[in-house]
């Protein structure tokens, strides 16, 4: 195992006329003043969307690309000038990258092999990290005849055939259907489990960084938006994007305008009768006619029954039954408000329902940055 260290990394892409792809960003640099810490055996998600400068990081950690500034550390190595070879890590491509004429077996010895390994360790290695990413029956097979779950098996087996101090993985669940991403990511839970390697996975899959990373890392335009466990991007998102990116459904975010009543403050929406009350939490962050954008996510807002003294109604634009839950938006303006219930109802387009919300799980964002208005403790 090792840690991993990056500090104040950059990454600008070389604008010569020979160039043909270019990943420049607004400010230069498709990665900007990015640091994080990836403890001994943790389990890390990059997560953001495509062209933030997640596998442009993964590269860098790998060696595949040239750092503009800042440090990598795996241990107490620097290892911004070593060649890739010297870094003890393996790499899981998006695409398989296996040799065709090659088994299955002779694609997971190949690197051991070209480094004048036994014969017998490499056997005895392949023997230990087959059975773990359940290829040991495919070893004399060839990639032409495998299916795209049992290739991206074997991609990572062969990652790991070495016992690298770092495993790096760039996005391997992208091609496969939904039923295998769902598959494969338990076997890749239950295999970091067994084997205590620090992992790196990258990807724009919210629920595969949730459900295998131990701590996220969030990215958009090449800077860091916040790392923290799932829970804790989840439950406190350091901004709008954070909080639009994780999550499914997202969380709503609603333009609001602050109205002050003789007893209390309350939320109003452009063109829409709702109004929701201010939880008390936020009454000394809040002024009259102020602008916020309300966060709540779909399972924090509830329909209340008929005649609810609490509650504010708005009319049913879309309704979906999708078996174990049932999706709700209503409009609130010009803006969808989903709701996602476990109870078993149905719902007519048109229908006015009655709307609560579970104050103390709301966020206010500003409008302009973005970021997070937060309650006194």
């Amino acid at each position: 195992m090792a840690q991993l260290v990056l500090n104040n990394i950059f990454k600008r892409y070389d604008d010569g006329p020979k160039k043909l792809f270019k990943k420049k960003k607004e400010n230069g640099y498709a990665v900007s003043d990015l640091s994080f810490t990836c403890q001994d055996g943790e389990f890390v998600g990059i997560l953001g969307p495509s062209g933030c400068g997640k596998s442009t990081t993964l590269r860098m950690v790998a060696g595949l690309e040239q750092i503009t500034g800042g440090d990598i550390y795996i241990g107490e190595t620097r290892i911004n000038d070593l060649p890739p070879k010297d870094r003890n890590i393996g790499l899981a491509f998006e695409d398989y990258a296996l040799y065709p004429p090659l088994t299955v077996y002779e694609n997971l010895a190949f690197n051991m092999r070209a480094k004048k390994i036994p014969p017998e360790k490499i056997k005895e290695a392949v023997n230990y990290v087959a059975p773990l990413l359940k290829v040991d029956d495919l070893l004399d097979m060839k990639p032409p005849a495998l299916s795209g779950g049992q290739k991206q098996r074997v991609n990572i087996a062969r990652a790991l055939v070495r016992r690298p101090g770092l495993l790096l993985l760039d996005e391997p669940l992208s091609h496969l259907d939904g039923k295998m991403r769902q598959t494969l990511r338990q076997e890749i839970k239950r295999m970091h489990h067994e084997i205590k390697c620090t992992t790196i996975i990258v990807t724009h899959d919210q629920l595969e960084a949730m459900s295998l990373a131990d701590k996220i890392v969030i990215m958009k335009d090449g800077v860091l938006q916040q790392m923290g466990t799932p829970l804790e991007v989840y439950d406190d998102p350091a901004n709008e994007f954070v909080a639009g990116f994780i999550g499914e459904p997202p969380m709503n975010l609603l333009p609001a305008t602050i109205l002050k009543t003789e007893t209390r403050f309350q939320f109003s929406f452009k063109d829409s009768d709702l109004r929701i009350n201010v939880p008390e939490k936020y009454n000394s962050l809040v002024r009259d006619s102020m602008h916020v954008n309300l966060g709540v996510r779909p399972v924090d807002v509830f329909i209340a029954p008929g005649g609810s003294s609490t509650a504010s109604s708005a009319p049913v634009a879309v309704y979906e039954n999708l078996g174990d839950e049932r999706r709700i938006s209503v409009r609130v303006g010009d803006t969808l408000l989903n709701i996602t219930t476990g109870e078993d109802v149905y719902y007519r387009r048109g229908e006015i329902v009655q709307l609560s919300f579970h104050g103390e799980r709301t966020h206010l964002f500003d409008p302009e940055s973005g970021l997070r208005i937060r309650a006194k403790q």
